[in-house]
């Protein structure tokens, strides 16, 4: 059997046509009151943004999703060796973000009922992505995960000495 000379974008499941069908709905409303149904707004989850999906299938359907989209953009999109997102995609938070957002956009893209969106996202969403993985990641997970060179400065940050002194920065403005 032979394979497709062009795969298709990978397809959402039922929970996230549920969740942009909702989406859809406050979009289109005229008023809040059509969407009351669907509790606080700022709470409905946005497939984009793993984050803000807090029921359990519906965060596991888009983490498959996105792999399956980046299994999708690696042959399908990433001509150079440094322009595949690394298997370790879901370690680094900056590409999850990105990654989520981009994919986004492609599925609204092939929604669409005219090319614009589509040639929008290759001419301007796609090169613009690729060109930050390359940037962002210069092959740093070549040969297997590793952490970011920045760890050392994070953990820095995040100590309580540094907080506790970034607050003092701030106590002394504001007086």
């Amino acid at each position: 059997m032979n394979a497709a000379l062009v795969e298709p974008f990978p397809q959402v499941g039922v929970l996230m046509m549920r969740a942009y069908a909702d989406l859809a709905r406050v979009e289109q409303a005229k008023n809040l009151d059509e969407v009351l149904d669907l509790g606080p707004l700022e709470l409905l989850p946005r497939p984009w943004d793993v984050t803000s999906c807090r029921d359990a299938g519906l965060r596991r359907e888009v983490w498959d999703w996105l792999d399956a989209v980046v299994g999708w953009l690696n042959p399908q999109h990433a001509w150079l060796a440094d322009s595949l997102i690394p298997g370790c995609w879901p370690r680094h938070p900056h590409l999850v973000h990105e990654i989520g957002c981009l994919a986004d956009q492609r599925r609204r893209a092939g929604l669409a009922v005219t090319s614009e969106l589509l040639e929008e996202w290759h001419r301007y969403a796609l090169p613009q992505f690729l060109d930050r993985i390359h940037t962002r990641t210069r092959g740093i997970c070549d040969d297997g995960h590793k952490n970011p060179p920045s760890t050392t400065r994070t953990a820095r940050y995040l100590a309580a000495a540094a907080a506790d002194a970034r607050q003092e920065l701030f106590a002394q403005d504001i007086a």
